[in-house]
């Protein structure tokens, strides 16, 4: 009989046999996800708190944005380095330092006497974000077949997508009952069991090596990719209207030239091995492919996280209650379909679930620039629905497939950039939509505009540039393939 292509699309594969993840690796696989998911879900958890913030703190919008930007910031410096640190020390031991980091700088903030402290104990806490998510990857590639990796990132996009789109919506439930301190301190609890049963029951399942770090690439990775977000974020803050020019410029310059003699020493230093991010991942074009698809999505999630909360406040004046409730099914719909998404991935080529999934967030921004001040709640629940589904159908295949792609031995090196361009993404995307919807606003309103009427204005423009940045997405989605088993990958799963 002639051999059936798996590789085409709707065509399911068949798998030669029935893997199976022994019982201490699902162990150590959930007590991952549940502490990335704790961890992660503080990166977007202050958004809603910042007007309180500011009156219990006397800060003015401009210096209570760093505690969004601080965070955002160290994790875009830390999670470059984290490729070689976990070639270098133990599953267990970068769980704890992770979660250990994590817990303290969570105290800290709930403690916090004044504006400083408070972003210096963000700080910390993005510092065992940063660790988490890369060790979760890297751990997830060695331990799981090849096979059964879709079902099992399914549950890694619940973590990795969800827990950024609900934190916005549990931050406003809290403040609506309690003191802003309190988002910490019923994390905290939370966090410090998690440490403790990691500590217990989290076992080595990679093999380390002593590889040496090189301290000029830490100092480069910290000068391009903080320079880099950093600018960005500040053109994104009231379109750079607020910012220094020589401080946005200064940034971006920095960030430009450091990312590109970083790259320079990476490549110099791959050749003997000693590489802290490892560049040979992008030698395999469907790694290559996923990473730019994954910058586009998470530049639209992000984007979307950030401006659809201004539009619900300021346009349709809702409270914040009211904004983290409308945005709760998204998060929900994200959460519920991603284990049936892993699932098809298994079984069909990724294209089945990438392509619509594309053209559903797509076609969610083009309709989002026909927002007025009048649109009804119930079609931006809708549109938010409709996007988080489409969303759902990307990020399983892009996670499984991109790293799927790349050789064992690179994994963590492959985890480290994914981290790493969802940084990048999220904060250009946001960047890139409030200064759009800032400009736009700004011109309306000088135009003669009522207050709701610019403002709607600015967030259709914004949503604008969001859907025509959506096409190279949708664009880019016929090209994704699945990775083949190699039998390199086979060998990693004997235990």
């Amino acid at each position: 009989m002639p051999s059936v292509d798996a590789g085409a699309i709707g065509q399911p594969a068949t798998p030669a046999a029935a893997p199976r993840i022994a019982p201490r690796d699902q162990r150590v696989i959930w007590l991952l996800l549940a502490a990335t998911f704790v961890v992660i879900l503080n990166e977007t958890i202050m958004t809603v708190a910042i007007p309180k913030l500011m009156d219990d703190l006397h800060v003015d919008a401009l210096a209570a944005q760093w505690l969004s930007t601080a965070f955002m910031l160290t994790m875009a410096v830390v999670i470059p380095i984290t490729g070689i640190l976990l070639q270098r020390y133990t599953t267990r031991q970068m769980f704890i330092a992770a979660m250990s980091l994590f817990s303290l700088g969570t105290l800290s903030a709930a403690l916090a006497p004044g504006f400083l402290v408070l972003v210096a104990a963000r700080v910390v806490q993005a510092s065992g974000t940063a660790i988490m998510i890369p060790l979760l990857m890297t751990t997830l590639m060695t331990l799981v077949p090849p096979a059964m990796r879709g079902r099992t990132m399914g549950n890694v996009s619940i973590v990795i997508s969800v827990a950024p789109a609900i934190g916005p919506t549990i931050s406003g439930l809290i403040l609506n009952f309690l003191p802003w301190r309190w988002i910490f301190l019923i994390v905290l609890p939370i966090a410090l069991i998690m440490l403790l049963i990691g500590m217990k029951f989290v076992e080595n399942v990679t093999e380390t090596e002593k590889v040496k770090i090189d301290v000029l690439s830490v100092i480069l990775s910290a000068l391009g990719f903080g320079g880099l977000v950093y600018g960005l974020t500040l053109s994104g803050e009231s379109g750079g209207a607020s910012a220094s020019p020589v401080m946005l410029w200064g940034s971006l310059i920095v960030g430009v030239l450091g990312l590109a003699a970083f790259i320079t020493r990476q490549l110099l230093l791959q050749r003997r091995d000693r590489a802290l991010l490892d560049l040979r991942t992008f030698r395999f074009p469907i790694f290559t492919i996923s990473i730019v698809l994954m910058a586009i999505t998470t530049a639209s999630m992000f984007g979307v996280i950030i401006v659809l909360p201004l539009y619900l406040q300021h346009v349709l004046h809702l409270d914040t209650l009211s904004t983290g409730l409308i945005l709760l099914p998204g998060g929900l719909i994200m959460g519920l379909a991603a284990p049936f998404v892993g699932r098809l991935y298994d079984r069909f080529d990724p294209r089945v679930l990438v392509v619509p999934g594309s053209i559903l967030v797509s076609l969610v921004l083009w309709s989002l620039t026909m927002v007025t001040e009048h649109t009804p709640v119930g079609l931006v629940i809708a549109a938010h629905v409709v996007m988080s589904l489409g969303l759902a159908m990307m990020f399983t295949p892009l996670f499984t497939a991109g790293l799927g792609a790349v050789p064992p031995h690179l994994y963590s090196h492959g985890s480290a950039i994914l981290g790493t361009i969802q940084q990048v993404g999220g904060a250009a995307g946001t960047a890139l939509l409030i200064a759009v919807l800032t400009l736009q606003g700004t011109a309306l309103a000088a135009g003669g505009a009522g207050v709701d009427a610019a403002q709607a204005g600015g967030i259709r423009a914004a949503f604008f540039a969001g859907a025509i940045i959506s096409l190279f997405a949708v664009a880019g989605s016929f090209f994704l393939r699945k990775p083949a088993d190699s039998p390199s990958e086979a060998g990693a799963f004997a235990h």
